[in-house]
C-alpha cells in the first residue's frame, strides 16, 4: 500500500481512527491545515508561502464566503462584484442580509474589470445611499473561464486600498489552469505593493473543483487580516470539516508525486476537452470567448437570438434546453450586462457526450439558418410579387418545393 497513513477505515489504521474520532481542535488538525497551505502555494506556482495557522476551515466554499461575509458587514451593507458573476445570492445574501452591486463589464473588452466600471460602480452604491464594504471577484472566473492578468489584480488592491474597503477573491478554480497566462493568487500581488493595507485581503479557498472531491465540502478562509481571523475561527464550529476527512485529505496532499501527477493529468485533460468542444462550436459559427481555466467557457450565441433582449436570451435557452436537450446556463442568470451569451459545463462530459452534443448544436444551427433563409425568402416574394398577363410565365420552382414547407427537427437531424 503506498499511502498506509491514509487507511484508517482498515484494520491496520485502528489505533489511528481511534485518534482522530474523538473531539477535536476546532482550528482543524495542524497537519491538514499545513497541507492545504503548501497545496494552495503550489498551485499559485509557488510564488507565496501561506501560513498554515491563518486557515480557517468551513464545510465548502459556500461556508467560507458566508463566513467571511459575517465577519466584514453588517445587514444592509454591499459588495461590489464584477459581471458576470457566480450567483452569489445565496453566499452572500440570503443569511447576512447584504446587497450586491454588479460591476458591469462588457464583451468589447473581453469582459475586463476596469477601473470605470469599478467607479461607476461605486458611485451608483452611494447614489442608492447603500454602505460598499468591499468587493468579491473569482479568479479564476466563473463563468468566464479567464485568470485576471496582474495589471488587473494591481488595480483591483489599489482601488479597495484609496476607497478602504475589502478585497474577497475566491480562488477556488487556481489549480483548473490548462493554457496561459497563469494563476496569479492576490497573495503574490500584495507582496510587491508597499502601499497596500493587508487587513483588507482575503481569500476564499477550496478542494472541491482543483482536486474534484466537492462531495468531501472542504472549504477555506484565509485572511491577512487578525481580527477576521479571530471571529472566522469562532465561527467554524457552525461548519467544520470531519476529522476523518481532514487526515484523509492531509495524507493525500502530503504526496507530492500524487498531487503533480494529478495536476498535470487533469491540466492536459481540461485543455483537449476544452480544445475539442470550442472548435466544434467554431465550425458551426458560433464563437466562444477566449479561456484558459475552468470547467466550463462562455459560449456567445447572440446572432441566434430572434430579438436583441434578455427576453430573447431566456426564449432561445428554453428551446435548447426542452427541444435541442442541451443543458447551457443563460448569461442573465450571472448579471451579464449583454443578452446572448450562455455558460457551458464541458469537464463532467467523456468524449462520447462531447460528440453527441456538439452533433445536437450542429443540428439546432443549421435548422435555424434554413428557417432564416426560407423567411428572408418569403419576405422577398412577397415584395416582388406582380400581376402578368403577358405570355410569359416566371416561374420559380422553389415556391412548390416541399423541401421549403417541410419542418426541420433538430433531434431528428441528430440522428441521421
Amino acid at each position: 500500500m503506498e499511502n498506509p497513513d491514509a487507511s484508517i477505515c482498515t484494520a491496520g489504521g485502528v489505533d489511528k481512527f481511534k485518534d482522530v474520532a474523538i473531539f477535536q481542535d476546532y482550528h482543524g488538525l495542524k497537519e491538514f491545515r499545513e497541507a492545504i497551505a503548501k497545496f494552495m502555494g503550489r498551485v499559485g506556482g509557488n510564488k507565496v508561502i501561506f501560513d498554515a495557522n491563518r486557515i480557517v476551515m468551513s464545510s465548502g466554499a459556500t461556508g467560507a464566503n458566508e463566513t467571511i461575509m459575517f465577519c466584514l458587514a453588517d445587514p444592509g451593507d454591499t459588495f461590489l462584484v464584477p459581471s458576470p458573476y457566480y450567483p452569489f445570492a445565496r453566499d452572500l445574501r440570503w443569511r447576512t442580509g447584504l446587497e450586491i452591486v454588479p460591476v458591469d463589464c462588457k464583451s468589447s473588452n473581453n469582459f475586463r474589470i476596469t477601473r470605470a466600471a469599478m467607479e461607476d460602480a461605486y458611485e451608483k452604491a452611494q447614489k442608492w445611499n447603500l454602505n460598499v464594504k468591499g468587493i468579491i471577484i473569482a479568479n479564476p472566473s466563473n463563468p468566464l473561464g479567464t485568470t485576471l492578468d496582474i495589471a488587473t489584480m494591481r488595480s483591483l488592491v489599489a482601488f479597495v486600498n484609496e476607497k478602504n474597503i475589502h478585497l474577497v477573491c475566491d480562488e477556488i478554480y487556481a489549480a483548473t489552469v490548462f493554457d496561459s497566462p497563469r494563476f496569479v493568487s492576490v497573495a503574490e500581488v500584495i507582496q510587491d505593493m508597499d502601499c497596500c493595507n493587508r487587513d483588507l485581503i482575503h481569500i476564499v479557498y477550496s478542494l472541491s473543483k482543483d482536486m474534484g472531491i466537492p462531495g468531501f465540502r472542504v472549504g477555506i478562509v484565509y485572511s491577512f487580516n487578525d481580527d477576521v481571523m479571530l471571529c472566522a475561527r469562532k465561527m467554524s464550529s457552525f461548519g467544520l470539516v470531519s476529522s476523518q476527512t481532514q487526515y484523509l485529505l492531509a495524507s493525500m496532499l502530503s504526496d507530492d508525486g500524487f498531487v503533480g501527477n494529478f495536476l498535470r493529468e487533469s491540466s492536459k485533460r481540461l485543455a483537449k476537452r476544452h480544445y475539442v468542444f470550442t472548435k466544434g462550436l467554431e465550425q458551426v459559427g458560433i464563437s466562444c470567448l477566449t479561456s484558459n481555466a475552468g470547467l466550463f467557457f462562455w459560449m456567445d450565441m447572440r446572432l441566434l437570438l430572434k430579438e436583441q433582449s434578455f427576453e430573447g436570451e431566456i426564449e432561445l435557452w428554453r428551446v435548447i434546453l426542452n427541444e435541442v436537450k442541451l443543458n447551457v446556463s443563460p448569461g442573465s442568470s450571472f448579471q451579464c450586462s449583454e443578452p446572448g451569451w450562455f455558460r457551458v459545463c464541458f469537464a463532467n462530459m467523456d468524449d462520447e457526450t462531447v460528440e453527441v452534443a456538439l452533433n445536437r448544436i450542429r443540428a439546432f444551427v443549421l435548422n435555424r439558418e434554413n428557417q432564416e433563409s426560407n423567411r428572408s425568402k418569403r419576405c422577398w416574394r412577397k415584395k416582388h410579387l406582380r400581376l402578368s398577363f403577358s405570355s410569359t410565365r416566371l416561374y420559380d420552382e422553389t415556391i412548390m418545393s416541399p423541401c421549403m414547407i417541410s419542418p426541420h427537427s433538430p433531434l431528428v437531424r441528430a440522428k441521421t
